[in-house]
């Protein structure tokens, strides 16, 4: 069974596995201090969220989350910026259970829409066709200034 939480302290070191993991998977370079500011920024408590995935007693995911307001609506959205199951452990629930979980806690601090991307040629992109609702006819740009 999946076990989900917060992400507490003790977690550090197995957290940056996965998070570099999760950033060789996508080709994305960081630095130390990237994931430094960001590990204490997930703990903060603030809109800026983290939780682990546990699969019998290891620490098999995680995913990162932001909570934020909506330009026209009542209630705020919740951005899941990042899901990453270790590659031994995919196709056991744990992707399903972690969306399962952020769309709970962000309903329970009354944001209802939660929304996320991927690559197109994504495996993951199975699952989330599965369970996501896909508004056909959006599409979804990324800008970036050159440095």
């Amino acid at each position: 069974m999946v076990e989900i939480d917060f992400l507490t302290e003790a977690d550090r070191d197995r957290w940056e596995v996965l998070a570099r993991g999760k950033d060789a998977y996508f080709d994305t370079s960081r630095t130390d201090e990237d994931y430094e500011r960001t590990w204490w920024r997930l703990l903060d408590g603030g809109q800026t969220r983290g939780i682990a995935a546990w699969l019998d007693g290891a620490m098999v995911g995680i995913a990162h989350y932001v909570f934020h307001a909506s330009v026209w609506g009542k209630v705020g959205r919740c951005y899941l910026a990042d899901l990453f199951v270790d590659a031994g452990v995919r196709r056991q629930g744990v992707a399903t259970a972690v969306i399962d979980w952020v769309a709970r806690d962000a309903e329970e601090h009354g944001f209802r829409s939660l929304y996320w991307n991927t690559l197109e040629d994504a495996p993951a992109r199975a699952l989330y066709d599965r369970i996501g609702k896909y508004h056909d006819g959006f599409i979804f740009y990324s800008y970036r200034r050159a440095e």
